[in-house]
C-alpha cells in the first residue's frame, strides 16, 4: 500500500538566503527533515518545477511543490501482543512496556515486538517510519514510552527528543553506596572490543545522566536517574562508570554483592534477579496538536517492588 502527498508552498521572503532543506523543513513541518531531504534528492520536492541540491540557496517568493509517494511499512506482521496502554488520542500513545519486550525487530527478535504489538492494535501506523516509535527501552527494561500515531506527530515528537526537551525519569537499584545525587557527564560510544557493549569512551556521543539518592540499604542503593540525552544503555554505563552497576545488569554489573550475613531469600534474589533493575517511571513532552505538557508516571512493577522490599529488611534486621 502507498499514498500520494502533494502540497506547494511560496517560499517567502523571511526564507530568502536558506538552504533549500532548511526551508522545506519549516514550510513542510509534518515531514521529517531526513525524509524531506530524501525527497529533494529524488526531484520529488522541486522549486519552481526543477530539481536541485539539499543545500541549493533560495531567494524568495520561488515555489516548492511536493509529489511524493510514502510506502507503507509492509516489512513487518501485525500481531495480537497485550499492550499496557496508559493513554491514547488520535496523535499519540504512551506505553508501560513490560520486561521481556523487544520494541524493534531484529536479528534474533523478528517478531514479537512492540512494533509488531503497536501494527495490530493501531494498523495506520504503517504509514508511519518504524510504526511511529521516537525512541527505545532496552528489552529488560520496564516503563513508559511515546508513540506517535502520525506522520506530523512523530517529527515533532523527534524534534522535542533532539531538543531535549522531554523529560524521562527512572528508578534504577545499584551495587555501591553513593554519598550523594551527582551528575555522569560522561560521552558514550560502542565498546571497543565488544559489539554488544557501550562504553564511556573519547569518540562518543555526548551523554548527562543526572541522579540523585532516594533510599540507602546496606550494600544497595535505589536511586533516582533523570535523563539529559538519550544514547543507548545510557543509565547503565554511567551508573556502571561511576562504579554503581545495576543489579542484574548482564552487560555492565559483574557478579552479585551480598551484605554481609544477609539472609537466604536475599541472597537467593541478588544472584538470580533475572533483569537489570532499571524501570522507566516518569515521562513529559508537549503535546505535538494541542501544544499541552503532558506528564505520566507508571508505578515500580511487582519485581522491583519485591527487591527493594527484601532489601529494606535486611537493612532493619542488621541495624
Amino acid at each position: 500500500m502507498s499514498r500520494i502527498v502533494e502540497a506547494t508552498q511560496r517560499v517567502p521572503a523571511t526564507l530568502a538566503g536558506a538552504r533549500l532543506d532548511q526551508a522545506a523543513a519549516e514550510l513542510f513541518s509534518d515531514y521529517s527533515r531526513e525524509r524531506l531531504k530524501a525527497w529533494i534528492n529524488a526531484g520529488e520536492l522541486t522549486v519552481d518545477g526543477a530539481k536541485v541540491k539539499p543545500k541549493a540557496k533560495l531567494h524568495g517568493h520561488e515555489i516548492l511543490a511536493l509529489n511524493a509517494t510514502i510506502e507503507d511499512d509492509t516489512r513487518f506482521e501485525p500481531q495480537d501482543i497485550p499492550l499496557d496502554i496508559v493513554y491514547e488520542d488520535d496523535a499519540v500513545m504512551v506505553i508501560n512496556k513490560a520486561a521481556g519486550m523487544v520494541v524493534h525487530p531484529a536479528a534474533g527478535n523478528p517478531d514479537g515486538t512492540l512494533l509488531n504489538a503497536l501494527l495490530h492494535h493501531h494498523p495506520a501506523l504503517a504509514e508511519v517510519p518504524r510504526a511511529g516509535i521516537v525512541h527505545r527501552l532496552d528489552k529488560d527494561t520496564t516503563g513508559l514510552m511515546m508513540v506517535a500515531k502520525t506522520l506530523p506527530a512523530q517529527t515533532t515528537l523527534v524534534e522535542q527528543l533532539q531538543a531535549r526537551s522531554v523529560s524521562r525519569q527512572y528508578d534504577a537499584v545499584v551495587i555501591g553506596k553513593p554519598v550523594s545525587g551527582s551528575t555522569i557527564d560522561a560521552p558514550i560510544g560502542r565498546h571497543p572490543k565488544d559489539r554488544k557493549r557501550q562504553a564511556v569512551t573519547a569518540s562518543g556521543k555526548p551523554a548527562v545522566t543526572h541522579f540523585r539518592v532516594v533510599e540507602r540499604f546496606r550494600a544497595h542503593t535505589h536511586v533516582r536517574c533523570q535523563l539529559e540525552t538519550g544514547r543507548t544503555h545510557q543509565i547503565r554505563v554511567h551508573m556502571a562508570h561511576a562504579r554503581y552497576p545495576l543489579i542484574g545488569d548482564p552487560l555492565y554489573s559483574g557478579r552479585a554483592k551480598l551484605p554481609p550475613g544477609a539472609a537466604a531469600p536475599l541472597k537467593e534474589i541478588l544472584r538470580e534477579f533475572p533483569r537489570q533493575a532499571l524501570h522507566a517511571r516518569k515521562l513529559s513532552f508537549v503535546h505535538p496538536v494541542s501544544g499541552e505538557t503532558l506528564t505520566f508516571h507508571a508505578d515500580l512493577p511487582d519485581d522491583l517492588l519485591m527487591l527493594l522490599d527484601y532489601l529494606r529488611e535486611d537493612s532493619e534486621t542488621m541495624r
